[in-house]
């Protein structure tokens, strides 16, 4: 909701044309600009990891011990995204939403505290954060109070790069975090809604490098318990990634091939039925072919040719691929996971488990 007090329209006037208003808070305050439309997501960025109350909270979540999210009737009732999904959840039906298996994307939860409603996503890619952040917001409702806003995720995974230009030589970041960030960011700051940034455990805050001097995330994998909104660090395993796991990593690589995904995060989760309805993909027969000429790579070969950040990748990253393959070449008709290019739908059941509504 747009925000203000007494505006010029309100006292009878035409209002000059005016820079977008500043959306981003921290600590009650916004985030500083170096200019009056308003700074690029590399400054931002810049000047929040600057920020000693953000790096403090980033501190003080880095030091938290990991949760295990466990399944089932003992666990408690959860909603989990893969990466490139949104869920949208009700404190009222669902304790904790998260995510894991983060290393150069970045996991974005939103809440509005007034009613408790918050909405999760994993994103991978810059095209799809304004697209997204469109999605996450849908069901949030209207509040003239901030949002809340937590970005955990991704790391140093960027070479300095000294570029010459006209205007003097610069140092860049490449890599796949750092556009991804700088994106979010930017979106955020020219929402028309305003948001209370919270957490801001990314890039160098979230890096370290482990005994063979690989770069990898400090924080990969976060929970956030809908009746507070406390966030922590936490960890999933096969069991509690669910349901339809392989189907939706599958998803998450044909989406990008498939035009009714174009520029968005994956849906998921039915908030208002409180069922996983996985929105359908299609993929081509040439998959199975593929997947069956990958499945012949060696594990290293397999980090470093389906990973973006192969040194930081979980342990079970290739065990999970192989699963993947496995499903392709055994279903290379998409139409055998999304019959009429219906959704796939699970309910949860009494006995603590989604199970599939056929």
């Amino acid at each position: 909701s747009l925000v203000g007090s007494a505006t010029s329209a309100s006292l009878g006037h035409t209002p000059p044309p005016t820079p977008t208003a500043i959306m981003l808070l921290v600590d009650g305050e916004p985030v500083p600009c170096s200019s009056p439309e308003g700074s690029s997501g590399r400054e931002l960025v810049a000047a929040l990891m600057g920020n000693p109350g953000l790096r403090a909270a980033s501190e003080r979540l880095r030091a938290a011990p990991e949760r295990t999210v466990p399944s089932g009737p003992e666990g408690p009732r959860h909603v989990y995204v893969f990466q490139r999904e949104y869920a949208t959840v009700d404190p009222a039906r669902v304790e904790l939403v998260g995510t894991d298996e983060m290393t150069t994307c970045v996991g974005v939860a939103i809440r509005n505290n007034k009613t408790g409603m918050t909405s999760i996503s994993h994103m991978d890619f810059p095209k799809i954060v304004e697209g997204g952040f469109k999605q996450m917001l849908e069901l949030l409702g209207d509040d003239d109070e901030p949002f809340d806003v937590h970005l955990i995720g991704g790391f140093d995974d960027a070479s300095t790069k000294v570029v010459y230009s006209a205007g003097g030589k610069h140092s860049i970041q490449e890599g796949y975090s750092h556009p991804l960030c700088f994106k979010i960011v930017e979106v955020l700051h020219k929402s028309q809604q305003r948001f209370h940034l919270r957490s801001f455990c990314v890039l160098g805050i979230n890096t370290m490098t482990d005994s063979y001097g690989n770069a990898r995330p400090i924080v990969g994998g976060f929970v956030m318990q809908t009746s507070s909104g406390v966030v922590t660090p936490a960890s999933f395993d096969i069991t509690s990634r669910c349901p339809d796991e392989i189907v939706r990593r599958i998803r998450v690589s044909v989406s990008s091939y498939d035009p009714n995904w174009r520029g968005k995060l994956l849906e998921t989760y039915n908030t208002h039925a409180d069922i996983f309805q996985i929105a359908p993909a299609c993929w081509m027969p040439d998959w199975a072919e593929m997947a069956s000429s990958h499945n012949q790579l060696s594990d290293s070969e397999v980090l470093l040719q389906c990973s973006t950040s192969p040194a930081a990748e979980p342990p079970h990253f290739v065990e999970t691929e192989r699963r993947i393959w496995k499903y392709l070449i055994e279903n290379p008709d998409w139409e055998d996971a999304f019959p009429k290019y219906k959704p796939r739908v699970f309910h949860w059941t009494n006995d603590g488990r989604w199970s599939r509504h056929s």
